[in-house]
């Protein structure tokens, strides 16, 4: 037997507990995992609190991502005592995720644990770091050099867009930072590496087809009018890789960004893309992200715990990472 976070659903209403389970009762995989550390972020507290449609199904554990050790594999690329880390795949949203001392996943899901990162570290960085890097790494593939010009980071002061500048300021490209409430997180994205701060109302106003060119490339991570702002304003031949839907799923531009520009519209999707890129994108974390990142503020809480700090995050009253120790 093993303590699980299991949501349950009662008069409508989502209801979490701590409750003792045992192996027979987890869904199906390839791979049985002791989990040492889940993460606890906004969507987590959605989901533990019933104020967002994350859960697709109860009971559910959530935890949208792990790290761990295996203990059994049917599948020959892991053995038992590999550390793996899993980040999307729908954990805690259709299948059980990582707020539970034990997790059965599928193989393909995982990627080994980089040996520079502890199991820690990884959840310090998890789905956010993972989405981050591959978006920096969009830009170096599409041949972005630093000195071609600065870099616009829209949602900078969410988990992707933070990561995305401190990765960026390590490789030496100036960064524009695209925040909702710039003077509260002027110092805070200076310190990452920014060199200028944009309000984000500025980027919400309607775009013209095509304004002054400004960024040799983009990390977006709103999407809509901010994104088409963004198109707007790459240089020629720039690239913008895009990531996130907050501000919805409407993009208001024309196809002149793209024709009259060349530039280029690169989605970015954690989850689909391939296994080996994955694995590429979390060695890649482990070798840039400074030392500094991980002496920022981080909650390590218990998981019984959990249910409380769940609704302190919706609140706002939570700053930095919150890791759940299993």
């Amino acid at each position: 037997m093993f303590n699980a976070l299991v949501l349950k659903q009662e008069n409508k209403q989502t209801v979490p507990s701590i409750e003792q389970i045992d192996e027979s009762q987890l869904p199906d995989g390839d791979v049985l995992v002791a989990v040492d550390y889940s993460s606890l972020n906004y969507k987590d507290g959605l989901a533990i609190t019933g104020q967002g449609k994350i859960i697709r199904e109860f009971p559910m554990v959530p935890g949208i991502d792990l790290v761990g050790q295996v203990l059994r594999s049917d599948d020959s690329r892991y053995q038992e005592g590999d550390h793996v880390v899993l980040t999307g795949w729908g954990v805690g949203e259709t299948h059980w995720g990582g707020m539970a001392q034990k997790a059965r996943l599928k193989a393909d899901w995982l990627v080994p644990l980089p040996n520079a990162l502890t199991p820690k570290q990884a959840m310090m960085v998890g789905t956010a770091g993972l989405t981050a890097m591959l978006c920096v790494r969009a830009l170096l593939d599409a041949n972005i050099k630093p000195e071609d010009g600065p870099i616009l980071v829209t949602g900078a002061s969410g988990g992707v867009g933070s990561i995305a500048i401190t990765l960026l300021a390590q490789l030496g490209y100036q960064v524009g930072a695209v925040t909702g409430r710039a003077n509260e997180n002027q110092a805070f994205l200076k310190a990452l590496g920014a060199s200028e701060i944009i309000e984000r109302s500025a980027m919400e106003t309607p775009a013209k087809p095509l304004e002054k060119q400004g960024w040799a490339g983009a990390i977006d991570t709103v999407g809509s009018k901010v994104l088409a702002k963004t198109l707007s304003q790459v240089q020629y031949g720039g690239t913008v890789a895009a990531c996130g839907l907050a501000g919805g799923f409407d993009l208001p531009t024309s196809v002149m960004p793209f024709i009259l520009r060349n530039v280029r519209l690169q989605g970015i999707d954690s989850v689909s893309c391939p296994r080996e890129k994955r694995i590429a994108a979390w060695e890649a974390l482990a070798n840039h992200l400074p030392e500094s990142y991980f002496e920022q503020a981080c909650h390590e809480i218990s998981l019984s715990e959990t249910p409380e700090f769940a609704q302190k995050i919706i609140k706002g009253q939570i700053s930095g990472r919150t890791v759940i120790k299993l």
